[in-house]
């Protein structure tokens, strides 16, 4: 198992970063390694960012240093998404298979935690948590959908939430999954910011000659990152997270902070992008 820190950074810092520095302390270029368990831990609201593909056999994440704690989930909330073929979790509880895009909310306290399935990908999200909520499995098709947009404003796309209060509890960490639909590029636009949660999203099921620019920044001062299929990217508080692509694509989203509020957002007017 690899970890990997990063630290906050100020939005004045940030200001002065060029391409290589951006995507150095933003972007997550390969979270998903064969055979390993990879995360990044940010010091953005303590979030944990990575992948765990068991490629060659079962992968179990009992510890971690960076926790500070006997176990990983001694004092963690997790959520895991499979973006490849069928594979299973097991956790304290029990074992949870879960198919492609389905969704595994792990409480407080429910590890180790060991993945299995020789085409699995799991995608792995954790944040800190202040009390126990159970374990569940939220499959795609028990997610909450919503549509949005159009096919004349390049944004037609359906957002599935998850791990969201419309469809169970959690202690901050919430995640969904958005999907454009054919000929629709535009994500979250116009955009906002949520100055009391830090975000990751995961952008897959891209094609490989396919990037996606993903807007970051200050509003007054934005950046983009070009990301390629099964990249991530942490998003801090300050910053913009909107973006265009080059082909359809899906992308997880994830947050933690103040509260589980999906609409607490300071929206940005187009007009006020620079």
């Amino acid at each position: 198992m690899t970890i990997e820190t990063r630290q906050a950074i100020d939005p004045r810092h940030a200001r002065t970063f060029d391409t290589a520095q951006l995507r150095a302390e933003f972007l997550i270029e390969q979270p998903f390694v064969p055979g390993e368990i990879n995360l990044v831990y940010s010091h953005y609201d303590r979030m944990i960012v990575g992948g765990a593909v068991p490629s060659a056999g079962d992968l179990v994440l009992d510890s971690a240093r960076e926790t500070g704690t006997p176990g990983f989930l001694d004092r963690r909330e997790a959520v895991i998404v499979n973006i490849g073929e069928t594979g299973t979790v097991r956790t304290g509880s029990g074992p949870h298979e879960l198919n492609h895009r389905d969704m595994l909310y792990v409480g407080l306290g429910d590890g180790p935690l060991t993945f299995s399935g020789a085409a699995a990908r799991f995608y792995i999200l954790s944040a800190p948590a202040h009390r126990h909520f159970d374990t569940r499995l939220v499959t795609i098709d028990a997610a909450k959908r919503v549509d949005l947009g159009a096919a004349a404003t390049s944004n037609d796309r359906s957002i599935f939430q998850f791990v969201h209060p419309d469809v169970m509890e959690s202690c901050q960490l919430v995640a969904g999954m958005t999907t454009l639909h054919g000929g629709s590029v535009w994500n979250t636009m116009p955009a906002h910011v949520h100055d009391r949660r830090s975000e990751a999203y995961l952008y897959f099921d891209l094609p490989e000659d396919a990037r996606v620019f993903h807007m970051m920044g200050e509003p007054s001062e934005t950046r983009h990152l070009v990301v390629k299929n099964e990249q991530a990217v942490l998003s801090p508080p300050w910053s913009i997270h909107s973006g265009a692509g080059t082909a359809s694509y899906t992308f997880i989203w994830a947050m933690a902070g103040d509260n589980v509020d999906y609409k607490d957002v300071d929206m940005v007017e187009i007009g006020d992008l620079q």
